[in-house]
Order: structure tokens, then C-alpha cells, then sequence
């Protein structure tokens, strides 16, 4: 494509969703956040620095903290080569500043820079990343941690955020390895790294006590990973997922499953031995046990365990839906290796598999491959929506819905936790409710971010 058929395409597409062409004009109070590159110790120091692109040239980006209806007000300056947006996972978000390059706004183009201003309605756990060629620039490090206080918090003896991420690396260079859009990773699980950090560290290793209470953050920010998790030397209860609080506490038993996207807050209490070391364990394929954290045990924070905490405060809105009016809606997911699809749509026309391929569009919803500009829904707002997910795929794929919360309508007839995304696991077949509650273009596609941009996207409209 010539560059000023490029030029003409990018503005009819700003046209057609009602984006602005260029950045909106700067506010000078706000804090600014820079997308740049930087090279950091990413590997063990018998490896060079890794390049990667990162929120102030951090790894993860800043940590981000504040108050529950307190406002986030950020300048995205882009320094990187192509142009990027920010997107605030999980947070019921004015439409405006919701982060997707393409639909809820124009790409920050490199030089520019954009104003994020909004309120946080909801405490809890959430994150923040790049939302431009998100395969591309999240792989590479553009992810933080986004945490916002409750008023009355629980009674903890102190937090800890962990961000789980993982890197795709040459085990020669320790260097990204820089092909993005590789068939195999696009048509396959994602781009599944080789490398596993967590907060940044490949071993990291924080103190404790004994008896202490802990409340533990955890963030899966990688591109495609799921992180099936456990605890050892610790007793423990969810207390919220992906931000939201689950009511009463349930205890920890077995292995916590975290899809890309996902969020858990676990209430810890350190059950190790002065002198142990407690973990926060991943399960491998062949259910190996390694260390995500390691916490030394050095002392005693009381004689006795406190017993199972208090819940955390609901958040607003946090009322199940009521389905006597609702709208049913179908999502069905296709293709990828190893698939059935033997075709779909593209570009309004009716492509084979092998074409589609050719295209880089390996999986459709509900049999189209492509993002359009037709929404999957048009709702009005405050309307009840049943929407069934059926994933023919042999793959997982982690679902989230942007600007909304949904809860997962269970087989007794009761509703799961408030969630903004959901793991649906090969052959699944499940249902989800929720209120369109938030005016706005809101984004559905997977989290396994090669598959969202090798087709597995679309989106709502609520007017």
C-alpha cells in the first residue's frame, strides 16, 4: 500500500468511528508517563541488558495508587517508534478515555502526547497497558500496576503487588525475540514466553514473619500465559477477582487458575517456621513447583493466627442482574490449528482458511475475522444482557469486556463473582450476565493478544 492510500485509509477509519485525527490538547498540571524504550537487566547478569519499551523506562511501568473516587489524570508522551494508547484494565471508565487506538480514540502518534483523565468508581486491583498493536508493544514491557485504595481497607500488617509477565527471549542474546506476528504464535496458544519475571525479577525474594497478615495483589500481565498458581507456607483466602471483592473470603485450597488479564487478592497469613521460606508457586505442565515469589521468614508478627478476615466492602453497582427482560446474545469462537473453521468473513467477503492465513487472521467470532464496524450488540443503557460463549477452538482464550463488569451465570442457577474477564478453556460452553450500564464503544476480544489481532475481536455499543 502506497503511503498516501495509508494516510487516506487511517482517516476514513477515524471517520467512521467519530475519533479524533490528532491528539487532544495537553493540560499542564497533569503527571506525565513516558512510552520509551530503555535497556534493563531483565536476565541474569551473565546476560547483556535486554531491550524492551516501558512506562517511564520501567519494568513493569510505575505503580500507580490511589484513592477510591479519587481521579487518575496522566499524560501519555509517546517516545517510541510507532503510536501507542493506554488502556486502564477493568476500570468502569468514562468511553472517552478508555485507551483503544481505533475506537474510543485516535493512536498517539510518536512525538504526541494524550491526557487521561478520569474517576475510579471501584477499589481494587486493576492495570494498565499499551492498547495500540497491543501483541507487539505489551510483549515488549508497556504494563503497570494500577491500585486503588478502599476507604476502609482490611486489617492487614502490609500488601504486596505482584506482576506476574513473561518474555519471549533469544536464549543466545537474551535479547526479544522481535518477530510479533509469527504464523505459529498467531495460529497457536499466543506468544507464550521462555522467560517468567515477576515485579521485574526472575528471583525475587521479600521478608516476612511469622503470623503475619498479608495481602497479596496479584497481576497476570503476560501476553498469552496462564499462571496456575499455589501457595506454600502460607494460609490464605480470595477476598477479590480482577478487582472486584467476592463477598465472604473463601479459602485457598489446591491451585488458584490466572488467565491473561486476571486479577486475584489474596489475604495471606505466613504459616512457615522462622527460618523457612514461604512461596508463591507456579504450576508447570508437568506440575513442577517453581517460585514465583519467595518470602524469608525472620521473626514473629504475633504468637497466635487472627482466623479468617472480614470481607472487603462491596463496590457500587455490585447487585446481580436482573434477566426477566434480559437480551440474549451468542459469541461463538472458531478456528486457530488444528481447528474446524474452514471459513469465515473478511473484508465482507467469504474467505477460505488458507486465504485467511495468507490475511494473518487465524480466528473468528462468531464468523467474522476481523474487528468491524458493525457492533455485536447495539444496547441501550441500563439494559440486562444474557450473553452465551461457546469456544470451538482447541485453545483457551481470556475473554474481557471493557468498560463493564459481568458475573457468570452458574449451572444451580446462582451467579458467580463480579469479573471483567473470563477464561474459557477448550470446548467450553458458558454463560455470562451483566448490565449495560456505562454509555459508550466497548471493546470484547481475547487476551491472548496474537489472537485478538489475528481476528478474535469485536465490540458493544451502549447509547
Amino acid at each position: 500500500m502506497k503511503r498516501r492510500d495509508f494516510l487516506s485509509h487511517s482517516a476514513a477509519t477515524a471517520v467512521a468511528f467519530g475519533l479524533p485525527k490528532t491528539a487532544r490538547a495537553v493540560t499542564p498540571q497533569f503527571d506525565e508517563l513516558k512510552a520509551r524504550s530503555a535497556a534493563v537487566q531483565l536476565a541474569p547478569p551473565t546476560y547483556p541488558k535486554t531491550e524492551i519499551w516501558g512506562y517511564d523506562g520501567l519494568m513493569p511501568g510505575p505503580e500507580l495508587r490511589i484513592s477510591q473516587g479519587a481521579r487518575v489524570q496522566r499524560r501519555l508522551l509517546n517516545e517510541l517508534p510507532q503510536a501507542s494508547s493506554v488502556h486502564w484494565h477493568g476500570i468502569r471508565i468514562d468511553n472517552a478515555m478508555d485507551g483503544v487506538a481505533g475506537l474510543t480514540q485516535a493512536g498517539v502518534e510518536p512525538g504526541d502526547s494524550f491526557d487521561y483523565d478520569f474517576v475510579a468508581p471501584d477499589a481494587g486491583t486493576y492495570w494498565y497497558h499499551a492498547h495500540n498493536r497491543s501483541y507487539e508493544q505489551v510483549a515488549r514491557g508497556l504494563r503497570g500496576a494500577l491500585i486503588v485504595e478502599e476507604v476502609d481497607g482490611p486489617d492487614i500488617d502490609r500488601e504486596e503487588v505482584i506482576v506476574l509477565e513473561d518474555w519471549l527471549l533469544d536464549p543466545e542474546s537474551g535479547q526479544l525475540f522481535d518477530n510479533f506476528e509469527q504464523p505459529m504464535m498467531m495460529s497457536h496458544g499466543g506468544r507464550i514466553g521462555n522467560f517468567i519475571t515477576t515485579n521485574g525479577r526472575y528471583d525475587l525474594t521479600l521478608s516476612a514473619k511469622r503470623n503475619e497478615r498479608i495481602r497479596l495483589r496479584i497481576i497476570n500481565a503476560a501476553s498469552a500465559r496462564i499462571f496456575p498458581l499455589r501457595l506454600s507456607g502460607f494460609s490464605g483466602w480470595t477476598v477479590a477477582v480482577d478487582g472486584m471483592p467476592t463477598g465472604q473470603p473463601q479459602s485457598v485450597d489446591g491451585e488458584l487458575i490466572l488467565g491473561p488479564a486476571q486479577r486475584v487478592d489474596l489475604i495471606v497469613d505466613v504459616t512457615e517456621g522462622e527460618g523457612g521460606t514461604a512461596q508463591l508457586l507456579r504450576i508447570g505442565d508437568d506440575d513442577q513447583l517453581t517460585p514465583l515469589v519467595s518470602f524469608l521468614v525472620n521473626g514473629t508478627a504475633s504468637s497466635v493466627p487472627r482466623g479468617k478476615p472480614l470481607p472487603l466492602p462491596p463496590n457500587p453497582a455490585a447487585h446481580a442482574p436482573d434477566l426477566a427482560d434480559a437480551r440474549d446474545l451468542r459469541l461463538v469462537m472458531s478456528g486457530g490449528a488444528m481447528g474446524r473453521m474452514q471459513s469465515a468473513l473478511l473484508g465482507g467477503e467469504r474467505l477460505g482458511f488458507r486465504q485467511l492465513a495468507q490475511a494473518g487472521k487465524f480466528w473468528a467470532l462468531n464468523d467474522v475475522a476481523e474487528m468491524t464496524y458493525t457492533p455485536l450488540a447495539d444496547l441501550s443503557l441500563n439494559e440486562p444482557v444474557r450473553l452465551k460463549i461457546e469456544n470451538q477452538t482447541v485453545f483457551p482464550h481470556a475473554m474481557p469486556l471493557h468498560g463493564m463488569h459481568f458475573r457468570e451465570m452458574l449451572a444451580d442457577g446462582s451467579f458467580g463473582p463480579m469479573r471483567d474477564t473470563i477464561l474459557m478453556q477448550r470446548g467450553e460452553r458458558r454463560s455470562v450476565a451483566f448490565m449495560a450500564d456505562n454509555p459508550g464503544k466497548w471493546l470484547f476480544h481475547c487476551h491472548m493478544l496474537s489472537h485478538a489481532a489475528a481476528g478474535m475481536m469485536t465490540w458493544m455499543r451502549v447509547t
